[in-house]
């Protein structure tokens, strides 16, 4: 990342006093060009850098520039530098203002302490997305930002489950906040008076109106957030099933299945039916136990409860029909 670079770049700076370019680029594995391009982009910054050229030219900091920070501890370092999330603000449309923030900073940072967030950044990458998820184009979510931190209200044109973006419904919405929640976004916000929340991938288009949204002056979004969260999740009924999995496949049958288990379920082995492993698992909602065993296919096979194993039974002979295969339904 740029962002990193730039940071190394005055780390070394600040070790070495002065570096020629080309120094720069053979320790950074990048051209020459863009070293200078890095170093325009640090003085573009406010960072007090320069470039002399010539024999005994090169790279170095500003003489007297202050580079430390009083009181500032390697773990304070890296929860500043290495935790910052560079998706998350690029999604939010402030990675550049991040890139900048942090080289303005690693410019007063102490050397140790910049060298241990180094450190801890190249052993750690932080993936936000869910297993089989495919990651969310959130294009709005600037405008979202904007609305909200300006507390102005919002015109929306949003597609709920199951509406394609043609038919998306308008709405006026005065805005609460933005909550990521592995790897999607939401927006939390008031619909004539009531809490609503909208999943920004679905919001088609939003319009930021000259009009002061209405939010309730003591609001606290963690607490709205987490009431919303936990009425969502007490409306699921968990639904415990005995599948028994081809052999083949039962690696692949947990590790898919372990995002769609109830909180704090345990893949439990039961055993075995005809040579295959048996398994007990408890599914957040009846029909993801459903979906995730008839993906599998002649894979695995439902042994309980009996209801589930006559939805699923149901629900492959909806499919065959719906492909015009009915004629391949059988009968149990």
């Amino acid at each position: 990342m740029r962002a990193d670079r730039l940071l190394r770049i005055l780390a070394l700076l600040r070790r070495h006093g002065r570096l020629p370019a080309r120094r720069l680029a053979e320790l950074l594995e990048v051209s020459e060009r863009t070293v200078l391009r890095d170093m325009e982009a640090l003085s573009a910054a406010g960072v007090p850098v320069y470039t002399d050229r010539g024999r005994n030219g090169g790279c170095a900091l500003l003489d007297g520039y202050r580079t430390e920070v009083s009181g500032l501890t390697p773990g304070e370092a890296q929860a500043l530098f290495a935790w910052t999330s560079g998706t998350a603000a690029a999604e939010l449309g402030l990675s550049g203002e991040l890139s900048s923030a942090l080289t303005k900073l690693s410019a007063t940072v102490p050397a140790p302490a910049l060298e241990t967030a180094e450190a801890l950044a190249s052993v750690v990458v932080v993936d936000r997305r869910r297993w089989f998820a495919a990651a969310e184009e959130v294009p709005l979510l600037p405008v979202l930002r904007d609305a909200a931190t300006r507390r102005r209200r919002l015109r929306l044109r949003y597609a709920s489950a199951g509406t394609t973006p043609e038919g998306a419904g308008v709405r006026t919405v005065d805005p609460y906040g933005l909550v990521e929640n592995a790897g999607r976004w939401y927006l939390l916000a008031a619909h004539r008076g009531k809490e609503r929340t909208y999943r920004v991938s679905r919001i088609v288009s939003a319009t930021v109106l000259d009009e002061p949204a209405r939010v309730p002056a003591e609001l606290d979004l963690a607490e709205v957030w987490a009431r919303k969260r936990a009425a969502f999740e007490e409306r699921a009924e968990p639904c415990t099933v005995t599948v028994a999995v081809d052999p083949a496949a039962v690696d692949f049958f947990a590790t898919y299945s372990r995002f769609q288990l109830a909180a704090g379920t345990t893949i439990i082995p039961l055993g075995d039916d005809a040579g295959w492993p048996v398994l007990g698992l408890t599914f957040r909602a009846r029909r993801a136990a459903v979906a995730i065993v008839l993906a599998f296919g002649g894979q695995a096979r439902v042994l309980g409860p009996e209801e589930l194993r006559k939805d699923a039974v149901d629900l492959a002979r909806a499919t065959l029909a719906a492909h015009g295969a009915a004629g391949y339904a059988t009968t149990s």
